[in-house]
């Protein structure tokens, strides 16, 4: 995920009727306006290090209901409580290894790909800034900021496209051998207190590995907890909608239809909220800040997108239908 400056890519707040004159195309990007300033590591380091413990404390959860032959998270317990417990006893935190080892390379992957992007088209931005967290999942994911302009579509598109695309391919092959070897557990699932819904991609996989098996019988192992989360941050980035890594890509393909697209995904959202409450709570999300924050311009407003990178939009679309599941989580 990136973050800019403004709510956008390094533009302030500039009258409707501006933004859309028809103005000359520029041959050439405008002059550098902005200087670049080195900024201290020990901020991102702290916040991975703390990451890291996070995504420890619920990996050796994970690790210790696999090795139950239970869902996570299973019985009366509060979850923030079972949470505590590797704090508690220390060792236990090293359960936590092949869930937080694995959880954190699809992330880190997911921003170094938008991080390189930024490099090579010259744009300024900071190192990737994971975020601990007492969720689930140990973490609310990690974003970079950008703090210049992004002065093409064709930049804001392989900019939007290329976290995705980085991520996606380190989440895929850890599924793929996470389903291969993870446990079948007849009625695994009757017990659970938060289900854990199967992307298309994973459903693919088990009936791979595990042919005539209810999916729900298979108990995913610590490594494709992560790989589920992976595919999850994916699909959500993916997401056509406001400054997301999607809404980047709708933006430099159409737009002018980009804020419609946005308002209409967040309904979406809101709409499929019966099925899990978290999709209820990102539409609304959505919704606002759609409706607050304005996609920035980019100053070559008229450079329209080669045929390649057309066809990389039908891969992000096929990326997002592959890890999008409309029964994220529910409780029981």
């Amino acid at each position: 995920m990136s973050e800019s400056p403004h709510g956008g890519n390094g533009h302030g707040s500039l009258p409707t009727e501006i933004l859309e004159m028809q103005l000359p195309r520029l041959a050439e990007p405008p002059p550098r306006l902005w200087k670049r300033q080195r900024r201290p590591l020990w901020l991102a380091l702290i916040l991975f290090l703390l990451t890291v413990l996070s995504t420890l404390a619920v990996g050796s959860e994970f690790a210790r209901s696999y090795a139950l032959d239970q869902e996570p998270f299973s019985g009366d317990q509060n979850p923030l409580a079972l949470m505590l417990i590797p704090f508690e006893q220390p060792r236990l935190l090293l359960l936590g290894i092949p869930f937080s080892f694995t959880l954190l390379t699809i992330l880190f992957a997911h921003e170094m790909g938008h991080y390189v992007a930024c490099k090579i088209y010259g744009i300024d931005v900071s190192y990737p800034y994971f975020i601990p967290a007492p969720t689930l999942f140990g973490t609310f994911g990690a974003f970079i900021r950008i703090r210049s302009p992004i002065t093409t579509r064709r930049a804001l598109f392989d900019v939007g496209i290329a976290g995705p695309v980085a991520g996606f391919l380190l989440a895929v092959p850890a599924m793929a051998f996470a389903v291969a070897t993870s446990k079948v557990v007849p009625g695994v699932e009757k017990n659970a207190a938060i289900l854990f819904g199967n992307p298309p991609l994973a459903h693919f996989f088990i009936a791979l590995f595990h042919p005539h098996v209810n999916p729900n019988w298979v108990l995913l192992n610590p490594v494709g907890r992560a790989a589920w989360v992976g595919l999850f941050a994916t699909a959500l980035n993916l997401l056509p909608a406001w400054q997301l890594d999607g809404g980047h890509i709708i933006y430099s393909l159409a737009s002018k239809s980009h804020q419609r697209i946005s308002i209409i995904v967040g309904l979406a959202l809101i709409a499929i909220g019966r099925m899990s409450s978290l999709w209820y709570a990102w539409g609304v999300l959505v919704l606002i800040l759609t409706l607050r924050f304005r996609h920035p311009p980019v100053y070559d407003y008229w450079e329209p997108l080669d045929a390649p990178r057309r066809l990389w939009a039908v891969v992000a679309l096929a990326m997002f239908l592959l890890c999008f599941t409309p029964w994220a989580a529910t409780t029981q």
